[in-house]
C-alpha cells in the first residue's frame, strides 16, 4: 500500500499550487480529481482531498462524500482554499456547510488563495460583480471579512497563498 495521495480540484490555480506544495512536503502522490479514480486512491493510506471554495461549498467534494465507504479506513483530511482571510465564524459556516454525513468527522484545514477576476469565467466574474454590488450598499463598519477582500480586491490580482497554511495540515499527518 502506498503512503498518501492528494487529490485536488481547482478552478483557477490556487488550490493546484497548495496541491504541488504539499506532495514538494510530502512525497505524496498527486492528481487533479478528474483523473483519479476511487479504485485508485483506496491503494494509499492517507487520502488528502484539496478544493477551492466556491459559493461556500467545496469543489469536487462530492467525490470524497460518495467515496467515503471505500476510504473508512483511511486517514483522510480536506484542505478547502479560499480568497478570504481566515475567519472562525466563517469557517465554521463553511464546515458545518460541507461536512455533512460521512464527512462529519474528517479533518478540515483552510488555505488562503488568490484573485485575479481577468482570469475568471464569465458567469463567476458576473456573480461576483453583482455581490460587490450588494455589499457596496452596507455600511463598511458592518462588513465581514469576506466583504472586505470582495471589495478590496475589485479589479486587482491578489495571490495571498503560502505554505504556512499548510502548518496545521502537516502537524496532522504526523500524528
Amino acid at each position: 500500500m502506498e503512503k498518501g495521495i492528494i487529490v485536488y480540484q481547482s478552478k483557477y490555480g490556487a488550490a493546484k499550487k497548495y496541491a504541488g506544495w504539499l506532495q514538494d512536503m510530502t512525497n505524496f502522490y498527486c492528481a487533479e480529481r478528474s483523473k483519479v479514480t476511487a479504485d485508485e486512491v483506496t491503494l494509499y493510506e492517507t487520502v488528502i482531498f484539496c478544493g477551492g471554495i466556491y459559493a461556500s461549498g467545496i469543489a469536487g467534494l462530492s467525490f470524497l462524500r460518495k467515496n467515503m465507504e471505500k476510504l473508512k479506513s483511511k486517514k483522510v483530511a480536506i484542505l478547502c482554499v479560499g480568497a478570504s482571510p481566515y475567519d472562525e465564524n466563517a469557517f465554521a459556516e463553511i464546515k458545518a456547510h460541507n461536512l455533512t454525513g460521512a464527512l462529519k468527522d474528517v479533518p478540515l484545514f483552510y488555505g488562503r488563495g488568490a484573485w485575479d477576476e481577468s482570469k475568471m469565467k464569465l458567469v463567476d466574474r458576473t456573480l461576483c460583480k453583482m455581490l460587490q454590488k450588494s455589499v457596496a450598499k452596507k455600511d463598511p463598519g458592518t462588513w465581514e471579512p469576506w466583504m472586505k477582500t470582495l471589495m478590496s480586491a475589485k479589479g486587482q490580482s491578489c495571490d495571498w497563498t503560502d505554505r504556512n497554511y499548510l502548518s496545521p495540515l502537516l502537524d496532522y499527518l504526523q500524528k
